[in-house]
């Protein structure tokens, strides 16, 4: 195994996990010592946005809207700091909006300069550059809340014909995240690299790897919304062992089965050991919401389709996530369950495997014939599934190199249909990268057809280990049950080159438990 995969060799053994929404009118804060927790807030905001994106208006006018979402943000501020927040963070274009055109969005950009090259206090120097009213108002917020802020906007930033990189109309427009130190210094920015459908900006034409320093918590990294799918900026900032803590302002519209924010935003935090704060926008007509304060043992998150109002989450978040340890410390053999996963594994010469299904003397016994081998649509990608029939069972089911395993047992039979499904191949629908998926999924309907549909609510209760033989270290732990409900692995890392995750005791029905990897090299 890899370097890479040694680090990411690691698995939750018998955690309790504590998962809720924080609502803005009574955050709870849990009780643990100050001097190895800070206080962070992350905030779900509706945004108010202009009519016609396609318009071109005049500054003033940009302005006045928003203004109205900087309102917002600074009443959300003033509730955090009267609950001792440290940090808040704001989502991906809450303030401006979005499906501007590059012309069309002009007014609503500020000029940034780089915090690398001046240092600059914008509530406390605000005639210093032209066209900066929202950093202004956003670094007096960070300094009447006494907390650090992180927010996205739209910047912009002149260039020169002699520059081979410089747009037609002589401009770079960024879309960009800022912090602000409780002083409201401007600390640092982010310009997002991995942009989504996003027209009206541009790439930076050299990634910004930004990783900015805190008093109350050390190094903190950040990046924006679709980079989270993606090496760089995302992974290579958590090469460096120090950050344990990643701001995460994104406008996330949730795809189910396998890529819901909370999902997502979840899975990172627990794959790599490390705090994620995500703020998500919030417009439910558009199946955008999923916000939350993720660490490897415990997530606080809002998932709400149909309530239109923003939301406000505050917990306390350990400065030294822990809850990750190495498989062999750990690893259960007197647990009939899992000794059968590792002889499955050992090629147990008493294990006949076929096609689809492995049958062990002296184990749970399958199904005696082979399940159907047939083909659905998930996530826009075709999958290979096997159905998930009868009480208890091993399966298999492969696609290209990938071979996906289920070790399955369900205390009662739900009249539902769940399959186990397998991908391995390059995505190219809404974004081009290369994945490797094994997920056992709850369908839609009875009809194979209906498997990988998107649904929230389910029955099925499972114990069960899903493994597979990944040719990446990247491997992103997805376990979500019914009415948007976060899950912990019981145990999730390697055995004898293969990525697994195991769970006992849903506390609700499954809708997906998937182990998603990517293959950064093969996008």
């Amino acid at each position: 195994m890899s370097g890479a995969s040694r680090q990411l060799a690691l698995f939750l053994c018998g955690c309790y996990v504590v998962a809720l929404g924080v609502h803005a009118t009574e955050p709870r804060v849990a009780d643990h010592h100050e001097a190895e927790h800070y206080v962070a807030a992350v905030y779900e905001h509706q945004s108010i946005l202009t009519p016609d994106p396609l318009a071109v208006m005049s500054r003033k006018q940009a302005l006045q809207l928003m203004n109205q979402n900087l309102d917002i943000y600074e009443q959300q501020v003033m509730i955090a700091a009267q609950k001792g927040v440290q940090i808040i963070v704001f989502p991906e274009d809450g303030i401006h909006g979005f499906n501007f055109t590059r012309t069309s969005v002009y007014p609503f950009l500020d000029f940034m300069p780089s915090p690398r090259l001046v240092r600059w206090n914008p509530c406390l120097e605000p005639h210093r550059f032209n066209d900066t009213e929202v950093l202004q108002r956003l670094s007096c917020m960070a300094i009447k809340g006494d907390m650090f802020l992180v927010a996205n906007l739209g910047t912009k930033q002149p260039c020169h014909s002699n520059d081979p990189g410089c747009p037609n109309d002589r401009r770079y427009q960024f879309n960009t995240n800022v912090v602000f130190s409780n002083n409201g210094t401007l600390v640092d920015r982010y310009r997002k690299h991995n942009l989504y459908f996003e027209a009206a900006f541009d790439t930076p034409l050299k990634v910004d790897h930004v990783i900015f320093d805190t008093p109350f918590a050390g190094k903190f990294g950040i990046f924006t919304c679709f980079d989270i799918l993606f090496f760089d900026p995302a992974i290579r900032l958590l090469r460096d062992s120090e950050v344990k803590h990643v701001v995460y302002p994104t406008a996330w519209m949730n795809q189910l089965p396998l890529l819901a924010a909370i999902q997502i935003q979840r899975a990172f935090a627990i794959a790599f050991g490390i705090n994620l704060l995500a703020a998500n926008i919030h417009h439910s007509s558009l199946g955008m919401t999923g916000s939350g304060i993720h660490s490897p043992l415990k997530s606080f998150w809002h998932h709400d389709m149909e309530d239109s109002r923003g939301h406000l989450i505050i917990a306390q978040v350990a400065k030294n996530p822990l809850g990750l340890t190495g498989t062999e410390n750990a690893t259960d053999k007197m647990d009939p369950s899992h000794s059968k996963f590792l002889e499955l594994l050992a090629g147990d010469p008493y294990c006949e495997k076929d096609a689809q299904e492995v049958h062990c003397d002296g184990a749970t016994k399958g199904n005696m014939n082979a399940p159907p081998t047939f083909h659905s649509e998930m996530m826009y990608d075709n999958f290979t599934l096997v159905p998930v029939w009868g009480k208890e069972g091993y399966l298999r089911v492969c696609a290209n190199g990938l071979c996906c395993y289920l070790l399955y047992q369900r205390p009662t039979l739900s009249n539902e249909l769940y399959a186990l499904g397998v991908f391995d191949g390059l995505h190219t629908v809404h974004g081009t990268y290369y994945v490797q998926a094994c997920a056992l999924v709850k369908c839609g309907g009875l009809g194979f057809d209906t498997c990988g549909q998107e649904i929230t609510e389910a029955t099925g209760r499972f114990e069960f280990h899903l493994w597979g033989n990944f040719s990446t270290s990247y491997i992103f732990p997805l376990l979500l049950t019914s009415g948007m409900t976060l899950e912990t692995p019981d145990q999730f890392g390697w055995e004898n080159d293969h990525s697994f995750l195991r769970k006992r005791g849903l506390s609700s029905g499954l809708v997906t438990a998937a182990l998603y990897g990517r293959l950064y090299e093969r996008d």
